[in-house]
């Protein structure tokens, strides 16, 4: 069941789209070659207590994680470690979530480490594109498909896989509501967006293969072929027809199309 929020809650929720964008920004600043993913996860959670939030993430389904941390050909859900430091040449998902109030915000950015490949960097430049047209796409009258054509059509021009198992989503007081917001799609087909609905909109693109494996804990994704993959999110609540991000700082809020 798809629960639209009211105006009131959308403010709410922009509280916690403050925070985990606010999380996501400081975070990303800290990565460089030498540090560990378990330094940049303590270092979210901190953040996030010290702004009277809760981690969305630990403890979600036995995650120990307060972020996500996926590196190269890790696509999502890679867990934290102090074994895992970060190389110069490597790109890095980091995916961060806080609950305040009861609302939870969502968001992830792929960061460069250092100096990347110019390969990595265009992986990055055009997943970052096909968010922001999927984001524009999420309007009062468009659908499921719109949203999921717009990501779709920008990666598969320029050769790289959009991944079909893992998919954006509802969000509100819990994690994951309805709708599932694939990144590939048909114009026109699927659900019907409307006024007061919130999405998390996530496109997760392959520089070769869309197929996955699963990794041995449980929880991390990986590319098939073990190439690089990128990730972009954003929290996107569709008020008076547009969308507009939630999960940004207020200085950055905006409609997607200004």
């Amino acid at each position: 069941m798809i629960i639209k929020k009211t105006m009131a809650e959308i403010e709410a929720m922009k509280e916690a789209g403050r925070v985990s964008a606010k999380v996501l920004r400081e975070v990303g600043a800290r990565v460089q070659p030498g540090v560990s993913t378990l330094e940049l996860d303590r270092y979210a959670e901190m953040l996030i207590r010290l702004e009277g939030g809760v981690p969305a993430f630990k403890g979600y389904g036995g995650f120990p994680g307060s972020i996500c941390a996926s590196i190269n050909e890790q696509i999502v859900h890679g867990i934290p470690s102090d074994k895992v430091i970060l190389q110069e040449g490597d790109i890095i998902s980091i995916d961060t979530g806080a609950i305040i109030d009861g609302w939870v915000g969502d968001n992830a950015w792929t960061f460069p480490v250092g100096k990347i490949s110019p390969e990595k960097q265009a992986l990055l430049d055009t997943t970052e594109e096909c968010m922001w047209a999927a984001l524009d796409a999420a309007r009062a009258g468009n659908h499921l498909g719109d949203i999921g054509h717009a990501c779709q059509q920008i990666a598969e021009a320029r050769g790289y896989g959009v991944v079909r198992e893992y998919v954006g989503h509802g969000i509100g007081h819990a994690m994951h509501e309805d709708p599932n917001v694939p990144n590939y799609g048909r114009p026109h087909h699927g659900i019907c967006l409307e006024e007061g609905m919130v999405l998390a909109i996530e496109p997760m693109i392959n520089m070769g293969t869309f197929k996955t494996k699963q990794g041995d804990d449980g929880w991390l994704v990986l590319t098939r072929d073990g190439r690089p993959s990128a990730h972009f999110e954003k929290t996107v609540a569709v008020i008076d027809g547009d969308p507009i991000v939630l999960t940004t700082e207020p200085d950055h809020r905006r409609p997607v199309n200004d």
